[in-house]
């Protein structure tokens, strides 16, 4: 009985990293305070999010399997058939890989140095809901549907700071391309095909890890985890691009705040 009730954690902590993770609402905040809530000692919670993270991983990449399709060939048709019609294809991809190179040196320098306690998460998911909360009020404006050099250098500058546990990074992406008045659907676009590009290595090391990790760890609990997220994250990113529109951004934004004032009162008790 103990060991299903141990393995039924599992599933519901994949369910949240699939939602949290596409949603601007912070996997990592939330796989923190959830684990406390269930008293798991979650020793390896870098490699539990590195190996749910890969389910979410994949989840867009089946998502956007189109997208990148076009975007290879046109990178491939741009580079060796010097074919200039698929030139905005090469750049595109370009500026997903700058707009990841922040947040790829700024975490492999300081990732071991960052706090992660229910008080720093609850501050950061407050910060989060504050961020969408303040480009929920600028939805009436004018927007623009392409992505500049300079909007994927800001861009790539906020996201920098989602290696903060507790700060979105969909929702620091999605506040990135909105202050600059992209339209929502494009801003989503550019944010989860850079999150697949900063994926890649992550999954990687995060399946190696979890391989060889020297404390033990609940090899099923992990793999049902696994596909949970990738079947959350595969529907929470049909419904973000269907349903979810910047005036709904305010629900999101209090639901951060609460959650955060949560965590930070749980810290204290």
């Amino acid at each position: 009985m103990n060991e299903f009730i141990e393995i039924l954690k599992y599933i519901i902590l994949g369910i949240i990293q699939g939602i949290t993770e596409i949603f601007p609402i912070s996997s990592s905040g939330h796989l923190t305070l959830f684990s406390r809530l269930f008293g798991m000692d979650l020793t390896n919670l870098t490699v539990f999010l590195m190996v749910t993270n890969t389910g979410s991983f994949i989840a867009l990449l089946f998502f956007f399997k189109k997208d990148i399709a076009e975007l290879i060939a046109g990178t491939w048709k741009y580079l060796v058939k010097k074919e200039e019609t698929s030139k905005d294809d090469f750049q595109y991809v370009v500026k997903l890989i700058i707009a990841v190179i922040p947040i790829g040196i700024f975490g492999f320098f300081f990732k071991d140095y960052l706090p992660n306690d229910l008080l720093s998460i609850g501050f950061a998911l407050i910060i989060t809901g504050l961020l969408l909360y303040f480009v929920y009020k600028v939805k009436d404006i004018q927007w623009k549907n392409d992505i500049t050099w300079k909007n994927a250098l800001v861009i790539g500058a906020f996201q920098m700071f989602a290696v903060f546990p507790g700060i979105s990074r969909s929702g620091i992406t999605m506040t990135g391309g909105l202050v600059q008045k992209i339209e929502l659907k494009k801003v989503l676009r550019f944010s989860f095909l850079s999150y697949i590009i900063v994926s890649v290595p992550v999954s990687i090391l995060g399946v190696y890890e979890a391989i060889y990790a020297t404390e033990q760890i609940n090899t099923i609990g992990y793999i049902l985890a696994f596909f949970m997220s990738f079947l959350f994250s595969l529907l929470a990113v049909k419904f973000m691009y269907q349903y979810v529109k910047v005036k709904n951004l305010i629900y999101f934004a209090v639901y951060c705040v609460i959650v955060g004032i949560f965590s930070i009162v749980l810290y204290f008790l």
